[in-house]
């Protein structure tokens, strides 16, 4: 491991939010803003958390037609994001509109373009609920088949659940970034996730980053859980 490969996803408060990433400074580099946050604070917060040090994954999981996608790409990435994500069920105009849009963007204010993701298939969703919206295909059919459409599209990667990681990887190549969800600490309770893996199967699959929340954010010492998850990954005791 050359690098901490967490993502620390800050689903809570703005107020504890900030006050979390103030314990986390120096122990992640990475801090996912999703909805909840993202909501609730609005831009700001990805600003205020880049001035903490931190490297910002503004997880809005964009999905419109392209001239909507790309303007809201432009803006995430004006902000200074290192990683964004669109949705891969949008089609390649979609993300290719999200990928030209933030480069653009980013080049006008002298900043580096964030990574695009595009999300494939979401880790609560098993085969009953790509059956219930009409997907026959398995999963990892699906996660495959929408991975080869984001790749046409020149996104940088692919956000899928540990169990896709490996055919990801082959699939697109030792550059591209894959970043799983649905990554569960041996310790921790799974929640509402269905595909998951501890953080060292993930890795060892192929992943390039692991997405880690509750067993971070709800424990009583932030900074400890992050210590355990990066000792579970080298197979030392903390």
């Amino acid at each position: 491991m050359t690098e901490n490969p967490i993502i620390v996803a800050l689903d809570l408060p703005p107020d504890q939010a900030l006050t979390l990433a103030d314990a986390l400074r120096g122990r992640v580099r990475w801090l996912k803003v999703g909805m909840t946050l993202f909501y609730a604070a609005g831009p700001e917060v990805v600003i205020a958390l880049k001035e903490k040090g931190f490297d910002v994954f503004v997880d809005l999981k964009l999905y419109d037609i392209p001239h909507q996608v790309s303007g809201a790409a432009a803006r995430i990435s004006r902000l200074g994001a290192g990683m964004l994500t669109v949705h891969a069920s949008g089609g390649s105009a979609m993300m290719r509109a999200a990928v030209e849009s933030s480069r653009r963007a980013a080049e006008e204010v002298g900043m580096a373009a964030p990574a695009v993701l595009a999300v494939t298939v979401l880790t609560s969703t098993g085969e009953a609920g790509l059956a219930e919206v009409g997907v026959e295909r398995s999963p990892a059919e699906q996660v495959a088949l929408l991975a080869r459409v984001a790749q046409e599209a020149g996104v940088d990667g692919v956000v899928c659940s540990p169990a896709e990681a490996a055919d990801m990887r082959k699939l697109l190549g030792d550059d591209a970034l894959v970043v799983t969800p649905g990554v569960r600490p041996a310790w921790a309770e799974t929640g509402d996730q269905q595909r998951i893996a501890t953080p060292l199967d993930a890795l060892v699959g192929g992943a390039s980053h692991l997405v880690i929340g509750r067993p971070v954010t709800a424990a009583a010492a932030p900074a400890e859980a992050i210590a355990r998850i990066l000792a579970e990954i080298e197979g030392v005791t903390p």
